[in-house]
């Protein structure tokens, strides 16, 4: 659990809005009024505030204010000018998590003037606590704030650390990119299933559990996919 610390969202879009929700939802985060999130749009504050009880605030100065933690959660292509804006304003004991796609570490602690840092790279299924999420962290992350890490993070689904802060890159094309490849299959097996005569309704529910269970087998197996390919597609005796 993270206690009574403060939590501040610079950025209030989609994908903060499912961190936030799974915190909550989850109790990592006990109380609302422990979670603030900035946005520039004010109707996205007062709709954020709604839904989930949290504080909201227009300024991004405003929002890291007496917080522990400081999340990152803006587009890659306003990064530079909400890290000028922080620069020099986060205090040195706070732990700023980034979500933002392609930016380095170094990048970050350069571009904020802060040293201790956490990349993660999460992916849309921890809107339903599923996701998949590699992390890295500076050399000034103390244990404690890693630990703090972790338990965001598993509230979102799967967390893996790693020091090699290049499997990041990697890990966007797998797993965060990776997830519209397994969209699209999905997508396909339903057509096959239309077309060859099934309702949408029953070809996306055959489709669901297909994959769901094969997932599950592999899972409780721990049998290489090409074994249990074979078992499906060998020819019979």
């Amino acid at each position: 659990m993270l206690g009574d610390l403060k939590i501040a969202f610079i950025g209030g879009g989609t994908m903060g809005e499912m961190i936030i929700s799974r915190l909550l939802s989850t109790k990592i985060v006990q109380k609302p009024d422990l979670v603030i999130a900035s946005d520039p749009v004010s109707e996205r504050c007062l709709y954020l505030e709604n839904e989930y009880g949290i504080r909201t605030t227009t300024s991004n100065i405003e929002a890291i204010k007496g917080a522990s933690i400081v999340i990152l959660a803006v587009k890659p292509q306003v990064l530079a000018s909400v890290m000028a804006m922080l620069k020099d304003k986060i205090s040195p004991d706070v732990l700023v998590i980034s979500i933002v796609g392609g930016v380095s570490i170094a990048s970050l602690c350069q571009g904020l003037n802060h040293p201790a840092v956490v990349r993660t790279m999460p992916n849309i299924a921890v809107q339903v606590g599923h996701g998949t999420t590699v992390w890295s962290a500076s050399s000034s992350v103390t244990e404690i704030q890693r630990s703090h890490t972790q338990v965001i993070l598993q509230a979102l689904g799967k967390e893996f650390a790693t020091q090699n802060e290049h499997y990041l890159d990697m890990a966007t094309a797998l797993s965060s990119a990776g997830t519209g490849f397994v969209f699209l299959y999905i997508e396909a097996m339903i057509d096959a299933g239309v077309q060859m005569g099934l309702t949408r309704t029953q070809a996306q529910e055959l489709t669901l559990h297909t994959i769901a269970g094969s997932v599950e087998l592999m899972l409780q197996t721990h049998e290489h996919p090409a074994v249990l390919r074979n078992k499906v597609t060998s020819p019979g005796e």
